[in-house]
């Protein structure tokens, strides 16, 4: 989990979403950190893709969950149309 906030941080979403996609397990602290990443990266399409797959796999969601899928939600309604 840090290693995908560190990649994330220096803007290597590839990295961060290879070793996510390569995890044996996830937990809510790994889907965050990865949705936070994308997230906080401006690609909130693929946030909320992530945040749709975690709901899927029967992971809850969690209060940090929420507040970075918002954020992805505001980041995409400030683009242009």
């Amino acid at each position: 989990n840090a290693m995908i906030a560190a990649y994330s941080q220096n803007g290597r979403l590839e990295d961060a979403r290879d070793l996510f996609d390569n995890m044996p397990q996830r937990d809510i602290v790994s889907w965050n950190a990865m949705i936070t990443a994308y997230s906080q990266n401006g690609d909130g399409k693929e946030a909320l893709q992530l945040f749709r797959q975690m709901q899927l796999k029967g992971v809850l969601p969690d209060k940090v969950t929420f507040i970075s899928t918002l954020d992805a939600c505001a980041g995409l309604e400030a683009l242009p149309d």
